[in-house]
C-alpha cells in the first residue's frame, strides 16, 4: 500500500479507527510518521513477548537450585534473549529449545510451520499437499502414541490416495 500522506512511498504503518460505527483506515510510511511526530514501532520485539513468560530463564539443577539457561557456544543467557529478542548464535536454538518452543507456539499458534497454499492451485496439487500433511500428522501421532488418532489419520490417508489414483487414471468410455 502507498502512504496516504506523501503518496509515493510504501506504507509500513497501518491504522484502523472506528468512529460512530464507521471504519477509517490510514496507511503511513515511516518518514511521514516521523515528520508528523508519531512514534510507532514498526517491528515485533520478542523481548516484549518474553517478559511475561515466568520461569523460562532458569532450569533446575541436580541440587534442586535454579540454574540460568546459557548457550554453551556463545555464552548468551536466556534472560538476555528475553530482554533484546535476539539470539546470539545458531547454538542458542539448541540451548533454549524448550522455552523457544513455547514462544513460537504463542506467536504462531502452532509448534511447526505449515505454510500457505494458493487458492487457485490445481486439485491434484492440492490433494498431494493435503496428503503430505496427513502423513506428517500420522507420523507425529505414532510418535506420541496417540493410536486412535493415528488409525483415523490412516483411514483419511487411504481415502486421499484412492482419490488421487482416480484423478491420475485416464477416463475411458
Amino acid at each position: 500500500m502507498i502512504c496516504n500522506v506523501c503518496g509515493t512511498k510504501e506504507a509500513t504503518i497501518h491504522l484502523t479507527e472506528i468512529v460512530n460505527s464507521k471504519m477509517a483506515e490510514v496507511h503511513i510510511c515511516e518518514t511521514c510518521a516521523e515528520e508528523k511526530g508519531t512514534e510507532f514501532k514498526t517491528y515485533f520485539n520478542f523481548g516484549d513477548l518474553l517478559s511475561g513468560a515466568p520461569g523460562l530463564e532458569t532450569t533446575l539443577g541436580a541440587s534442586g537450585k535454579k540454574i540460568p539457561l546459557v548457550c554453551k557456544d556463545c555464552g548468551m543467557n536466556y534472560e538476555d534473549f528475553a530482554k533484546n529478542g535476539r539470539l546470539g548464535c545458531a547454538g542458542c536454538y539448541v540451548s533454549f529449545q524448550k522455552p523457544l518452543a513455547i514462544v513460537i507456539k504463542q506467536v504462531q499458534r502452532s509448534g511447526f510451520h505449515v505454510g500457505k497454499k494458493p487458492s487457485r492451485i490445481p486439485k491434484e496439487t492440492r490433494s498431494v499437499h493435503d496428503l503430505r500433511q496427513l502423513q506428517e500428522k500420522l507420523r507425529k501421532s505414532i510418535q506420541e502414541e496417540a493410536f486412535e488418532e493415528a488409525a483415523h489419520l490412516r483411514d483419511e490417508i487411504k481415502q486421499a490416495l484412492d482419490k488421487l489414483k482416480k484423478v491420475k487414471r485416464p477416463k475411458s468410455e
